[in-house]
């Protein structure tokens, strides 16, 4: 078996706005084994500025794991422990070597094109009248689950964009899940969710920055609308230590992304907490182009998880991978009639 890296940059079609600032480019990598005459993919889908592992010794990692392919997947995630995203491109690759289709890691009723994931519409920071726009659109377009980010423009105009929806459209008709990336201070927290929860959310992401483990504990709490974890989990590798942290904080919910959390084997842990805790979860992709996203909809289909993923389609970038992936009326598909295109195989 031998494997190689590649190096991709993808390019947003229009500049994304997230609490830590505005995207133009995402840079991604992949992983390709090959052994047999056959091929195998995976991405490392690393987030600049959030990903634990984003380290100067990036490439250098990639290029250990490459020239020691031979110690095998589980080896090499345990030695990558650090380095998520590389154990989650890594993962996909291994599956997909070994697959039929290296593109079909997990053959399902999802990859066969004959059932859908429900996914939640999300709707970008920026002015009023862009994330105005993008509620509308996710609304006529068939979504009934909605995730805004919030925290990047004035507090009062993103009660007015929720005043927007729940004026149109009851909790039961529009599910509404906000994601303020920490961007709340600890002392004014309470009170921002509190003017929340009178427009009827399911929940809110990360109010409080991470590694505030007693705030948090404090506002789950007491809190007047669920919370999910989602930037708190980044960084936590040992199965002891993510036990610590959800019966510390005690959350309503946890959010898995597997390029930052250990790939598929870290969010099998984190799940398994969360089960026992009675802590709720769902899954979400981490702007990974559609060759991430792919394994990531596979691996979640197995999952049986009835509530919307996070599962954005790639849509964002002008030069993503042609692929089967497609969302129609709020749900992620899979349409078998669609061929994939990937000039790295």
């Amino acid at each position: 078996m031998t494997a190689s890296y590649h190096k991709y940059i993808l390019d947003f079609k229009r500049p994304s706005g997230t609490s830590r600032g505005v995207m133009t480019t995402k840079e991604t990598w992949f992983i390709i084994l090959e052994e047999n005459a056959r091929k195998g993919i995976g991405e490392c889908g690393i987030l600049r500025g959030l990903s634990i592992d984003d380290s100067p010794d990036y490439e250098d990692k990639l290029k250990w794991a490459c020239a020691n392919i031979h110690l095998g997947e589980t080896a090499l995630w345990e030695a990558l422990k650090a380095y998520p995203s590389i154990q989650f491109g890594l993962e996909t690759a291994f599956r997909s070597l070994a697959a039929d289709n290296p593109f079909e890691i997990f053959p399902s009723d999802f990859t066969a094109g004959n059932a859908n994931i429900n996914i939640n519409g999300l709707v970008w920071m920026g002015e009023e009248a862009f994330m105005k726009e993008q509620i509308e659109d996710k609304l006529a377009t068939g979504f009934n689950c909605i995730k805004l980010k919030i925290g990047a423009i004035d507090f009062e105009k993103e009660l007015s964009l929720l005043q927007f929806i729940r004026s149109n459209f009851t909790a039961e008709q529009i599910e509404i899940r906000v994601d303020a990336n920490g961007a709340f201070a600890p002392n004014e927290a309470k009170q921002k969710l509190q003017q929340l929860s009178q427009y009827q959310l399911h929940s809110i992401e990360q109010p409080i920055r991470q590694h505030q483990q007693d705030e948090m504990a404090q506002l789950c709490a007491h809190t007047p609308l669920p919370v999910a974890l989602d930037e708190e989990l980044i960084g936590v590798f040992e199965y002891k230590d993510k036990k610590a942290l959800l019966e510390k904080i005690k959350p309503q919910y946890i959010i898995l992304k597997p390029s930052l959390v250990g790939g598929m084997r870290g969010c099998d842990e984190w799940i398994h907490l969360a089960e026992q805790l009675n802590i709720g979860w769902w899954i979400t992709s981490a702007l990974e182009s559609n060759i991430g996203l792919n394994a990531i909809a596979q691996y979640t289909f197995t999952k049986n998880n009835p509530m919307p993923q996070g599962l954005g389609t790639g849509a964002l970038y002008t030069n993503n991978f042609d692929s089967p992936l497609a969302v129609s009326n709020g749900q992620l598909s899979y349409n078998t009639s669609m061929a994939w295109s990937v000039n790295l195989l």
